[in-house]
């Protein structure tokens, strides 16, 4: 006969097959009386679980309640549900990322050891019919996640954007997603200041560094400040707009890792974004189609004059004396 804890779990696995489930045959399987099983079933209740009465026979099955009691998965089911997972937390859907690294965390920490090999086997010989050049992988992320949960500093080699590659180590604070990317926010150990980095050009290094006690985040904006480190600050030119329409008109057209937008009022906003090319900056703003006004930098305000010139130039031919062309 299994022990009461043991019993319980295989009586909440023999529910959570969509049946309903007559007494008897439930005593049978566990072997035990029909009474035992009454007493489990009103464990499992006082647990959270809802369990049904079948009416007319002495049956059960299990329902739906008002919060989520923990599941039980066979093998099949948890392979299918990791490998989902880690499909979800590197797809372009708003909002399931970051929940989908916290789940796969808690599924991955429970996971045998041959599963956690079927689920790897899969996922290498699974080839998305997508653009993976920035794909990262799961694993990576969740690895990340654990060491942000658990307080663990990451060593790692680092690619920067030139192509260079350093040993970083730093104290993980938080993964944030672009919808393309995944960045970890995390103060930089050897620069004593806060960094963001791209995790596909991380090579996590093993084992973890030491423990460390959590730093005040930078900003109050965590988003907002990851955004702005990635559209304004890495460039040769950070410049600033203001655009004569609503903040939310100018977010919908662009994601926050091209610029980043700040209300001005009903009818206007402050645009700000960076680029290593004035030609880049003054084109890619035009074609927002709102007016807007240059503040910075002076030297996109001259540019511009000389590239309307030149584009009103292309409207007539000859041009008039003295255009500059």
């Amino acid at each position: 006969m299994l022990e009461t804890s043991a019993r319980l779990l295989r009586l909440l696995s023999l529910l959570q097959t969509p049946k309903d489930w007559p007494g008897t045959e439930l005593a049978e399987r566990l072997g035990v009386s029909a009474r035992t099983i009454r007493r489990d079933v009103d464990r499992l209740r006082a647990l959270g679980y809802v369990v049904h009465a079948t009416a007319g026979t002495a049956g059960y099955r299990l329902g739906a309640g008002t919060g989520v009691p923990p599941l039980l998965l066979d093998d099949d089911e948890a392979v299918a549900v990791a490998l989902g997972l880690g499909t979800a937390a590197v797809s372009g859907v708003a909002g399931i990322e970051d929940t989908s690294v916290r789940a796969l965390v808690k599924l991955e920490q429970v996971l045998p050891p041959r599963l956690r090999h079927r689920v790897g086997a899969l996922r290498t010989a699974t080839l998305p019919l997508a653009n993976t050049a920035d794909a990262v992988d799961p694993t990576v992320l969740t690895a990340i996640a654990a060491a942000i949960r658990d307080r663990d500093s990451l060593r790692f080699d680092y690619r920067a954007h030139d192509g260079t590659e350093a040993r970083r180590t730093a104290e993980p604070h938080r993964l944030v997603s672009s919808g393309r990317r995944w960045y970890l926010v995390a103060w930089d150990t050897t620069r004593s200041d806060w960094r963001t980095f791209r995790v596909d050009r991380m090579r996590l290094c093993s084992p973890n560094g030491p423990r460390f006690t959590p730093r005040q985040p930078p900003g109050g904006d965590l988003a907002r400040y990851v955004a702005e480190r990635i559209s304004v600050s890495p460039y040769r030119y950070r410049a600033r707009f203001t655009m004569h329409a609503p903040a939310d008109v100018i977010a919908a057209r662009m994601p926050p890792t091209v610029a980043t937008v700040e209300p001005d009022g009903d009818d206007a906003c402050v645009l700000n974004a960076g680029s290593n090319s004035l030609d880049e900056l003054a084109i890619w703003v035009a074609q927002i189609g709102v007016a807007f006004e240059v503040h910075e930098p002076p030297e996109l305000i001259e540019h511009l004059r000389t590239l309307g010139t030149r584009l009103l130039d292309a409207t007539r031919w000859p041009p008039e004396a003295g255009a500059n062309r």
